[in-house]
């Protein structure tokens, strides 16, 4: 049993204040309603305290096979839960019980915690974005603000259902992405794996057979056999710098004013800059779009929508377009000056939907345009790496297999 303080109202309008001892928070409330009293507050008061007495250990929950079952929550569980919540909100369901019905039939344990904790926090009288904002690994940053916007606006059935169509349009982009960068990556690693293979195991062998014969060998076989003798000796030490590289190396990104820096180098190169420039614009335009025509103002669906950019150095470009947007100027001359991310041809179609009052509709319409456009540069884009990294594969073998040859006719001299 544990013991709960709560606060409630009394049937004539005062509140009081008292203690309750129960099994759990839904018998808490139960036992708060039979004396006929409303919960304003309840908070758990004894739990902590009492499971330090007894000194129990909780150990996480098991699965099937009994393995602990993960605590995360899928992209799947939450795009689920965002259209369910807004269906049932739709139907007029109160949010307090529709948030009970959706932990009840929560696909996996990890979810339905969370949806519990957000259930608790509703109920204690919490609005539903800052119950959101307490669990910021399952809730992004735009999609509590976006839900917050939905709740001042008093269309958050309608915001959700939004959220909903924006989760499953940004998973069909994400798996077009990765899908386009399997094939390279794999041809990557499987080409790291056979030089590694060749320096560590295939050219000590030969090494062995030169070392026989004293005789004197080429500056390319020189080479390939110090790298191999590096890569046995120093290879452990070498993989703990790489790691210890990257890990630092994410650390430092961490920092603010490292990762606009970063982000400007990133923005920069040649092929990687454009592609993800035009990502950002795709989100962007299809956030605000989504934002403008579940009803939400102008400034707030900007507020939103620059969130969702990814890329500091681009979020501070939409600030001061925003600005500019809070003093009267027309949104297409207000992104006039983020050329990085808005082209002249943009920005003249987003300036007459203005005009035409249908700045939802084509704001979305440009998404789903650049979206298809992105698509084609980036199956361009791996068609051309494709035989470039089998070029390079190639290069790096024929060298060390040269390099290998050589040495044969230079023995043969000898052995003449």
């Amino acid at each position: 049993m544990a013991t709960f303080e709560y606060k409630a109202m009394q049937a004539n309008g005062a509140t009081c204040e008292g203690r309750v001892e129960a099994g759990g928070r839904q018998e808490a409330m139960r036992l708060i309603e039979e004396r006929g009293l409303t919960a304003l507050r309840l908070n758990e008061i004894t739990a902590t305290a009492s499971s330090s007495k007894t000194g129990a250990n909780t150990a996480p929950a098991t699965g099937k096979w009994g393995f602990p079952q993960s605590t995360r929550v899928s992209f799947e569980a939450l795009e689920d839960f965002t259209r369910s919540l807004s269906s049932l909100l739709t139907a007029a369901v109160p949010l307090s019980r529709a948030l009970t019905i959706l932990y009840k039939e929560a696909s996996n344990a990890a979810a339905g915690v969370k949806w519990r904790e957000l259930h608790d926090y509703v109920i204690d009288g919490v609005s539903l974005a800052e119950a959101m904002s307490r669990s910021p690994e399952v809730f992004p940053r735009v999609y509590v603000a976006m839900v917050e916007a939905g709740e001042a606006g008093g269309f958050l059935d309608v915001v959700l259902a939004q959220i909903a169509d924006f989760q499953a349009q940004e998973k069909e982009l994400r798996a077009k992405v990765l899908a386009a960068l399997i094939y390279p990556a794999v041809i990557l690693l499987l080409a790291i794996g056979a030089v590694i293979f060749l320096m560590v195991f295939f050219i000590p062998r030969f090494q062995t057979l030169f070392a026989g014969f004293n005789a004197a060998l080429p500056m390319i076989t020189q080479v390939i056999i110090g790298i191999s003798h590096g890569m046995r000796a120093y290879g452990i030490y070498i993989a703990a710098a790489i790691a210890a590289a990257i890990y630092f190396g994410k650390s430092w990104i961490t920092t603010e004013e490292n990762r606009r820096k970063w982000e400007a180098v990133l923005l920069r190169l040649p092929v990687v800059g454009p592609l993800a420039a035009q990502l950002a614009m795709a989100r962007f335009c299809r956030m605000l779009g989504t934002l403008l025509g579940a009803g939400v103002p102008l400034m707030n669906g900007l507020s939103v929508a620059r969130r969702s950019l990814g890329y500091q150095t681009l979020i501070d470009l939409i600030a001061d377009s925003t600005d500019r947007v809070s003093k009267g100027e027309p949104l297409a001359a207000a992104m006039a000056d983020c050329r990085a991310l808005f082209p002249g041809s943009t920005l003249e179609m987003i300036s007459v939907a203005e005009e035409s009052g249908r700045l939802d509709k084509e704001l979305v319409r440009l998404a789903g345009t650049t979206e298809i456009t992105l698509d084609r540069q980036l199956k361009t884009a791996v068609s051309l790496a494709e035989p470039l990294l089998l070029f390079l594969i190639a290069a790096v073998i024929g060298v060390i297999f040269v390099g290998m040859v050589i040495p044969i006719f230079t023995i043969q001299d000898y052995i003449k």
